[in-house]
């Protein structure tokens, strides 16, 4: 019923053209609310920020202006690591960000946002909307006094950026590198050295503190960020990230306070925002990676040698996680069990779609 919910509010007509709610009669007899979001992105990333941007701006729309949302960037309010604890002790009504964030806390938390070799954007779609994702995720955040929903997918990322070509397994031992969470799980069994690294100071992390690699994101968030400048290899795929799930997270008794009408309104604009960032992904990724090659950027895809050992090494990891932990063994379960059943259709439909475009797109060039 619950995950029902989350599409049956959701405004689809309105979420396909990408317009906003329009202002329902009732705005004029409910109430007046103000809100604060603090979000976990810094303003650098646009569309990331932008995501929780425009799901205010619809909600105020939507209402008339009688429900008005006030957006903070991170830092503005609380820093991105205290994000969660701010919505739970209500310090901010909600927040915005990825849930990736909250590997040290649970790294169940992170099957709300990317795991290596798990969803794309469309199947993350598909199991948190008609599979067990929503109710599952929520059952985590509720001890937190936080209630989820889809807020943004960045779609597929890139596997990030490495001063030398990476063409063996030993090429990754002992290399330096800014990777956190279960990628950083993985990375490190297969021989890596995570490094913490400010992202602004990313060339001076290179040349005095022999950082070697940085994990990144997609080339639009890479581009703004700037990473080719510091080194000029990028690799793919991003195995730890098939399609990265931003959330929104609402305090549990500010949205027990809303009205009905409110609390739809609420999911209606946060699909809308959702489903439009993916949207925005999609239409910018390619212009930046054309962009960043133009710029040197060198594009490789890892060897297959080395997807095999991270995946066979992912799958250990998440064994010895799930000895630890039955809740995130439940969600693993779920979420890998939901993968394996969307892979056939797949396969043979728009990946065998997409090899044969690319061959045939090539020979022609």
């Amino acid at each position: 019923m619950q995950r029902r919910s989350f599409l049956k509010h959701a405004g689809l007509g309105a979420v396909a053209t990408g317009a906003a709610v329009s202002t329902p009669a009732f705005a004029q007899d409910m109430p007046s609310i103000s809100w604060r979001l603090s979000s976990g992105f810094p303003s650098t990333l646009d569309l990331r920020i932008g995501a929780g941007e425009s799901f205010c701006k619809y909600v105020s729309e939507a209402t008339g202006g009688k429900f008005n949302i006030r957006h903070f960037p991170a830092g503005e309010i609380v820093a991105a690591e205290d994000l969660l604890e701010a919505v739970s002790t209500h310090k901010v009504d909600c927040g915005h960000a990825s849930s990736r964030m909250l590997y040290a806390k649970n790294p169940a938390f992170c099957f709300d946002a990317a795991v290596p070799f798990g969803l794309n954007a469309r199947q993350m779609n598909a199991w948190m909307s008609e599979g067990d994702g929503l109710r599952l995720t929520r059952e985590l955040f509720k001890p937190e006094k936080i209630i989820n929903f889809p807020l943004g997918n960045t779609g597929a990322q890139m596997g990030g950026w490495y001063a030398k070509e990476i063409k063996r397994l030993a090429d990754l031992k002992d290399l330096k590198m800014r990777v956190s969470g279960l990628a950083a799980d993985v990375l490190t069994r297969m021989g890596v050295s995570p490094q913490p690294a400010d992202l602004a100071k990313l060339a001076e992390a290179f040349q005095k503190d022999g950082l070697q690699a940085v994990a990144g994101a997609g080339a639009y968030d890479d581009d703004k960020l700037g990473i080719n400048k510091v080194a000029k290899y990028y690799y793919a795929p991003g195995w730890w990230a098939g399609g990265e799930q931003l959330s929104l997270y609402i305090n549990d008794e500010a949205w027990s306070k809303l009205p009905k009408n409110y609390q739809s309104v609420l999911e209606a604009a946060a699909l809308a925002a959702h489903v439009s960032t993916t949207a925005r992904y999609d239409a910018r990724n390619p212009v930046a990676l054309a962009q960043l090659t133009a710029n040197g950027a060198q594009v490789r895809t890892f060897p297959r040698s080395i997807m095999d050992v991270a995946f066979e090494t992912t799958q250990q990891v998440y064994k010895d996680l799930g000895a630890k932990d039955p809740k995130f063994k439940a969600i693993h379960d779920s979420y890998m069990g939901f993968r394996d059943s969307e892979m056939p259709w797949f396969r043979l439909t728009e990946s065998a779609y997409g090899q044969y475009l690319g061959v045939a797109l090539s020979a022609r060039a």
